[in-house]
């Protein structure tokens, strides 16, 4: 077999489908967030804003974290040494993961590399600790918790994208006294729509399931304390076991799971995808948790961030551009096919100085190719002219269609 020609044939495929994806070379500028500094093919650079990131409140650069992580540097120097069994457990570890289980009202929580791991061991993990476990999982999950779901090797259920009834009638099919587990998100981040999270925690009583909800683009975001949607809606003490993040609202990285102490404990001592992974750095978990200890009392970004979410969905409406608003701090506006999709974000970056990833299959459904665009707090009102200014100039351009989408 020609092993090169057979990996040009799949890489031309992409190219000919207009969706092959390329690294945009970016510099985060220290304090002055959203700007950066792109790093052209060339070698030239110019300076732009960033509007596709899931830092969403900035605390990626925000100097309670960066202190803290410069402190833990200084202390316990950069990597973590191992496994969290082998020499990788730290008090900084043991700090992020108290702050996590205070956040979320659990008895214990588990830090992950990443929430992908986090989802992808948990839910891999549940069939050997629960034999016979069934999951029922919305068709939209991410595809950590699909992965997840599918190497398991338990029995599983989809049900279609937030259909509380579909949802019943699977349940009431199955053996009810088999184990069963209701997998699901609070923000589905491509649509920026919200799962139904009472009416899932309501059947999931009345069928004796599991709640597990993936909380990775509300965690800092939504709620009192930012601990998320079911915080917001009241519905956290219902929920068995929630992934978060700490890569996005957080502003740093790593992912984890908030549940009572025996699931995290029988979890800890039966996932691979965590028993087998060197622990974070100290300085990334100090920093985290630093974070997380903000973000509890820090209102005014999340108010803040709603506020700029709201400006520019009404001021893309005002332009007629077909956006996707189901009241989340997420910004989709549908294009629709992945080469003008691909162009829009080339214009923008080139002539505008905006960079929005395009967005194309599998990350979502062919022909609902889109830009997303997610603003933070520090995102200014000059910001968002210069974004309203190019996308009208650029919609106009290219003869796009400026019917709404529909929400």
């Amino acid at each position: 077999m020609n092993y090169d020609a057979a990996l040009g044939l799949a890489l031309s495929r992409l190219h000919d489908e207009g969706r092959y994806r390329t690294f945009i070379d970016i510099e985060r500028q220290r304090g002055n967030f959203p700007q950066a500094t792109w790093r052209r093919p060339d070698g030239t650079s110019a300076q732009i804003t960033v509007w596709c990131g899931n830092d969403y409140l900035g605390m990626g650069q925000h100097p309670v974290v960066l202190e803290a992580m410069a402190q833990a540097m200084a202390s316990a120097g950069a990597g973590s040494g191992g496994t969290r069994n082998i020499s990788g457990t730290t008090r900084y570890h043991k700090e992020l993961e108290a702050e996590l289980a205070d956040l979320h009202g659990k008895g214990a929580a588990l830090v992950f590399t990443s929430a992908y791991v986090a989802n992808d061991a948990t839910l891999s993990t549940l069939p050997k600790l629960l034999p016979g476990l069934i999951i029922y999982s919305d068709a939209l999950n991410h595809a950590s918790m699909i992965e997840g779901v599918r190497r398991n090797g338990g029995a599983k259920r989809i049900f279609r994208h937030n259909d509380l009834d579909h949802l019943r009638a699977l349940l009431a099919a199955d053996d009810p006294s088999l184990p069963k587990l209701i997998a699901f998100e609070s923000v589905y981040s491509m649509d920026g729509d919200f799962g139904p999270i009472k009416g899932i925690c309501d059947l999931a009583q009345e069928f004796g399931a599991l709640t597990y909800c993936d909380e990775v683009h509300a965690v800092g975001m939504y709620g009192p304390r930012g601990a998320g949607v079911a915080e917001r809606d009241g519905q956290m003490g219902r929920i068995d076991i929630i992934n978060g993040t700490l890569a996005k609202a957080y502003g740093v990285f790593g992912g984890y799971i908030a549940a009572s102490t025996r699931m995290v404990d029988a979890i800890r001592s039966y996932a691979p995808g965590f028993i087998f992974t060197t622990s974070l750095p100290p300085a990334v978990a100090a920093g985290a948790a630093a974070s997380v200890r903000f973000l509890k009392t820090a209102q005014d970004l999340r108010d803040a961030q709603q506020l700029n979410a709201r400006i520019l969905k009404l001021r893309l409406k005002g332009l007629g551009l077909p956006i996707i608003d189901h009241g989340s701090h997420i910004v989709p506006v549908h294009v629709g096919n992945p080469v003008h999709c691909k162009m829009l974000s080339d214009m923008l970056l080139e002539s505008h100085g905006i960079y929005a990833q395009p967005i194309n299959f599998p990350t979502v459904p062919r022909g609902t190719e889109r830009l997303r665009f997610t603003p933070s707090p520090l995102h200014g009102p000059a910001e968002i002219e210069a974004l309203i200014k190019a996308m009208d100039a650029l919609w106009g351009h290219c003869a796009l269609n400026r019917a709404e989408a529909s929400a």
